[in-house]
């Protein structure tokens, strides 16, 4: 099982959009392994966004994330990764598949509603930087049962 992070941006949970896109993540059958509702500092943004420094957006990125509260949730399924991006769509949401979460519920590049791992590593780090130890729990198999067959013991 894969864990992932995502984020559910400002313009999410200021638009009351945050049960709406749990919901689809719950529905696919992800499982939510820790969530929390914060106002991150600078610092935490910029450390998040580390790779996009010196970048021309950067500072507006920084800025936008700053600018109000986000929902931090690890999401945790076989593939979570890239199920994940898959069911949120291009970055920029006027151009996503209708189908997808910025699709359906976004018109924006930067106003995009939610940030998603790219990679299990990035997952991993991105996943220490917002939940201490012991703040996420393990999914258990019995409740996987419903989501995958588990007839050879692993995932299928």
């Amino acid at each position: 099982m894969e864990r992932t992070l995502v984020l559910l941006k400002p313009d999410a949970v200021a638009r009351g959009l945050t049960g709406r896109i749990l919901d689809r993540f719950e529905a696919k059958g992800l499982s939510i392994s820790g969530m929390k509702m914060m106002q991150l500092e600078r610092d935490l943004a910029e450390r998040h966004y580390a790779e996009h420094k010196g970048k021309p957006f950067y500072d507006g990125l920084v800025a936008f994330i700053t600018s109000g509260p986000v929902i931090a949730v690890c999401l945790e399924g076989k593939d979570a990764v890239a199920v994940v991006r898959r069911a949120v769509g291009a970055t920029n949401a006027a151009e996503a598949d209708p189908g997808s979460i910025r699709g359906d519920m976004g018109m924006s590049n930067r106003f995009n509603l939610v940030h998603t791992s790219d990679s299990q590593e990035t997952a991993e780090r991105e996943l220490d930087n917002f939940f201490a130890a012991g703040e996420l729990r393990k999914v258990g198999l019995d409740s996987l049962r419903w989501v995958y067959d588990l007839s050879e013991g692993e995932p299928v």
